[in-house]
């Protein structure tokens, strides 16, 4: 399978370390299955030559996994800065915003609806949104979505916005109007916008790249900003952009970024970071001193990394540092169950069982549960953590 991995880091720079490879294994031999296949290269020559069945595996692999006003204080920062900072600034400009994946929608949807609430006059901003895919894509065209697109504890929006249907809540045309989605791949040779934003949401992408394709990515994301503009990423990825010529805007929880305009000012960032080195630990992590910009930053992208370079110990301590302030992180007990996993500690599949009870659709904790009581002979439990396994996969492609 390491083939179809390397395929997949050419086509998307998907990282298969990210997700594990025995997803990626998983998935494409149920498409070798749908497709006749039994012999991996038959397969590999398939994706070399069908342009078709490469895009149906991207389509396999990537989740598309999100919901409305995932993470509101990103949302409330926005709009903030958008009415008490950029438009005294630009009274007659037109204000360009970018949602990077944009998956089905739901945060470049949520954009428009915290600039309407905070006042932000509606011939006045623009948002265009990408994606790499085609389904995703469609769902947010459609516009209609079901009741896990509504994660959040406060859904006055859905009231204000949204219209009950049989098939879930059909988003208001008034909401829709403002975005201009977009199919396209960040990483394509010859990606280009065009377009300078003002702000940039590109959140939960960086975390599944290699730091090459990551710096790739950040180059093409900085051709894109506007000089003074924006760049919201992911929880995880605040240490991954600071280490790459942005500094952190220092807006509690939001993860926001802005450029550095020279290249002396990026190097005094650099050099004020200090070396760290986790306590009995000799793997270099200069990326984490910028935990100390911000300490809410999660530490689970640093522990995946240690986990992959064998400090087994180490990435426990996070993962566990990480679930003390947060103990509702499916992502985190996933995490460590990973590393119990690794250790061969049979505690492994308690930590995943409590990922899945928080979080019932979280794809890969119930595809290590079930390898991991397949490879520990029980069958029967693993054939049923399997059978989960093909019901929740489709939903990722199917509901919101």
């Amino acid at each position: 399978m390491h083939r179809i991995e390397e395929i997949l880091r050419k086509q998307i720079g998907l990282d298969a370390t990210s997700i594990g490879s025995s997803v990626i294994e998983r998935t494409s031999r149920l498409r070798m299955k749908q497709c006749g296949l039994k012999d991996a290269e038959e397969y590999d020559r398939l994706l070399a030559e069908s342009p078709e069945e490469l895009s149906t595996l991207v389509e396999a692999i990537v989740v598309t996994e999100t919901w409305f006003m995932r993470g509101r204080e990103a949302f409330a920062a926005f709009a903030d800065l958008a009415i008490n900072d950029w438009l005294p600034r630009n009274p007659k400009a037109e204000m360009r915003v970018l949602s990077l994946p944009c998956s089905s929608g739901e945060e470049p949807y949520s954009m428009v609806m915290a600039l309407l609430d905070a006042g932000m006059p509606a011939d006045r901003f623009t948002v265009d949104a990408v994606d790499i895919s085609a389904n995703a894509l469609a769902r947010a065209g459609n516009a209609i979505y079901g009741k896990n697109s509504f994660r959040v504890k406060h859904l006055e929006f859905r009231d204000k916005y949204f219209v009950q249907v049989e098939d879930g809540y059909a988003l208001s045309p008034d909401i829709q109007r403002h975005v201009t989605f977009h199919r396209d791949n960040l990483l394509r040779e010859g990606y280009k916008s065009g377009v300078r934003y003002d702000f940039i949401f590109c959140r939960n992408l960086l975390i599944y790249f290699d730091r090459v394709t990551q710096s790739a990515a950040l180059n093409k994301i900085r051709t894109m900003l506007a000089p003074d503009g924006v760049l919201f990423v992911g929880p995880a990825e605040m240490p991954i952009v600071t280490d790459y010529g942005f500094a952190n805007a220092n807006i509690s929880h939001a993860f926001a970024s802005r450029m550095l305009e020279t290249r002396s000012q990026r190097s005094e960032v650099r050099s004020s970071k200090s070396d760290l080195r986790l306590p009995g630990s000799d793997f270099d992590l200069p990326a984490v001193a910028s935990l100390e910009m911000d300490r809410a930053v999660s530490p689970l992208i640093i522990a995946r990394r240690l986990a992959d370079a064998g400090q087994l110990a180490d990435a426990e301590m996070l993962c566990r540092k990480h679930l003390e302030t947060d103990d509702t992180c499916a992502e985190g007990y996933y995490l460590l169950g990973l590393v119990k996993d690794a250790a061969n500690d049979p505690e492994a599949i308690n930590y995943y069982r409590k990922a899945i009870y928080l979080e019932p659709n979280h794809y890969e904790a119930l595809v290590h549960a079930a390898l991991w009581l397949e490879k520990n002979g029980d069958v029967t439990r693993a054939d049923a953590f399997k059978r989960r396994v093909e019901r929740v996969r489709p939903k990722h492609q199917v509901e919101s």
